[in-house]
């Protein structure tokens, strides 16, 4: 599959850039750098494992952008490649900016988060409270998704190959066939409903429909021109990935049709590209570290980003919009999840002021694991990189011939610059630990290297590069077998 790569992993391995270099001071430190392009080859390689046509991507640090790019094609049709403002469905990220505008609203004084939804939404009434003597629906409890309420309106919608979702109008009338799953404040369950829902609560409380809030009160003054509240507005511009489904006991992928979510809108229905997540990543870690009330109040925003609802299985964690988790040492505030053709994911890490944002254009990729290893790599890498005292250790310029994808038919390995000398890439490891998918090797004479523990770096097997009468490198043999290098 042709591929168009990201800016670091062009850099290092073909020396001519396909994406804008971005103008930060960390972007072009080789610790970035080198974290970037290991990301980069591994994701390449699983893009094209797992049948994903391709990936854009935008990873900040404070009011940083460190890199951003595309790989693969945006639509493989017309083999146009992907880039960092490839437009993509961003899903359930679109209950972020929904729920951004309900504290807007609440900031105001227009709501209170403890408000029952049916006293903004009379025809909510028509919804049977299956659990009358526990508390009501109220705002609070819906944005934690612990309102009780069912996952989604009363329709076949997510269903292939039309997706033919309901108007406003469709969902109220539907509220009548439907009841309250559990108590209001029982446990969570997630719902597409119950966001629809507080998107016509902002259009109630605002006096204007949803979308133009979002757009007026957020988008606008975040400067954020290339999202859209809805996908026919994304595709008109022409920069709309195509979308791809799930595969289904087959290596293909079925190419799936535009779709139009209408009333689900404020749960599911914006798209985006990287570099304007990136900004509302940066725009929310500026916010956190500089304070101020740019579109919401720093306060608010560390609100939502707090957990709000524990389930009983002291496991599942919310905020206020955000889901808030905690994976190893560092907490991410995120969202993602699916749309028809689409996996995205969007994430700040608020220690270490770090943001993610991975966006696919097919069902089930690995978009989560992909988010996982981008922060896996870069946390230790801006560390050192912020450290004046850490110096990046010389490096021979004839390093750079051996960089690259090397095959066998057990998988491949990729080769790249590391530290002071090179690494090799294990691009068949699902694990997120850079010890566990990334092994330094050290060189010990000519085009003789070893691979460095990560225990007490010790040097274990020889890792020994082949070349041709020309010099060019053509293999590299480990544990005694060889890998052919990838033209």
């Amino acid at each position: 599959m042709e591929r168009s790569t990201a800016l670091v992993w062009v850099l290092l391995f073909s020396g001519v850039a396909t994406a804008e270099e971005p103008p930060s001071s960390l972007d072009s430190d080789p610790r970035i750098e080198e974290a970037v392009a290991a990301w980069t080859v591994w994701v390449e390689n699983d893009l094209g494992a797992s049948g994903v046509p391709a990936t854009s991507y935008s990873f900040v640090h404070r009011d940083e952008l460190l890199a951003s790019g595309g790989i693969g094609l945006a639509d493989p049709d017309s083999g146009k490649a992907a880039d960092p403002d490839t437009l993509y469905s961003i899903c359930s990220i679109s209950k972020l900016f929904t729920s951004i505008a309900v504290m807007q609203l609440r900031d105001e004084g227009k709501l209170r988060l403890d408000d029952d939804l049916g006293q903004f939404l009379p025809w909510f009434e028509s919804l049977t409270d299956a659990h009358p003597d526990d508390e009501p629906v109220s705002i609070r409890n819906a944005l934690t998704h612990s309102a009780g309420l069912p996952r989604e309106s009363d329709s076949p919608y997510w269903a292939g190959p039309d997706f033919d979702f309901p108007s406003t109008k469709q969902i109220r009338e539907r509220l009548a066939s439907q009841q309250t799953l559990y108590p209001s404040g029982r446990y969570f369950q997630y719902s597409n409903l119950g966001m629809a829902l507080l998107g016509e609560v902002v259009a109630e409380r605002a006096g204007r429909p949803w979308s133009e809030v979002v757009q007026e009160k957020i988008l606008g003054p975040l400067g954020m021109n290339d999202t859209f509240t809805s996908m026919p507005e994304a595709h008109a511009t022409g920069r709309l990935a195509s979308g791809y489904a799930a595969r289904r006991g087959s290596p293909e992928r079925e190419r799936l049709a535009l779709f139009d979510v209408e009333g689900i809108g404020p749960a599911a229905g914006m798209a985006s590209t990287a570099t304007d997540l990136a900004t509302f990543a940066r725009w929310q870690l500026g916010l956190r570290a500089g304070g101020g009330d740019r579109v919401l109040r720093a306060a608010t925003l560390r609100e939502m980003q707090r957990v709000h609802w524990v389930d009983p299985d002291w496991e599942t964690t919310w905020g206020l919009g955000f889901s808030v988790v905690q994976r190893g040492d560092a907490t991410w505030v995120r969202h993602g999840v699916l749309c028809p053709g689409y996996a995205t994911e969007f994430a700040i890490l608020p220690k270490e002021e770090l943001g993610i944002v991975v966006l696919t254009n097919a069902i089930r990729s690995n978009v989560k694991l992909y988010a996982r290893k981008a922060a896996a790599v870069l946390i230790p890498a801006v560390k050192v990189a912020l450290d004046p005292s850490a110096e990046h250790p010389a490096r021979d310029p004839d390093l750079k011939r051996y960089v690259g994808v090397y095959d066998s038919v057990w998988g491949r390995e990729a080769i790249v610059l590391w530290k002071d000398g090179l690494a090799a890439v294990d691009l068949t490891s699902r694990e997120t630990d850079p010890n566990d998918w990334i092994a330094p090797l050290k060189r010990i004479e000519g085009r003789v290297f070893r691979r460095v523990r990560p225990d007490d770096g010790s040097l274990g097997e020889e890792w020994v590069f082949e070349v041709d009468r020309d010099g060019h490198v053509t293999s590299v043999i480990s544990h005694s077998n060889p890998m052919t290098r990838v033209p």
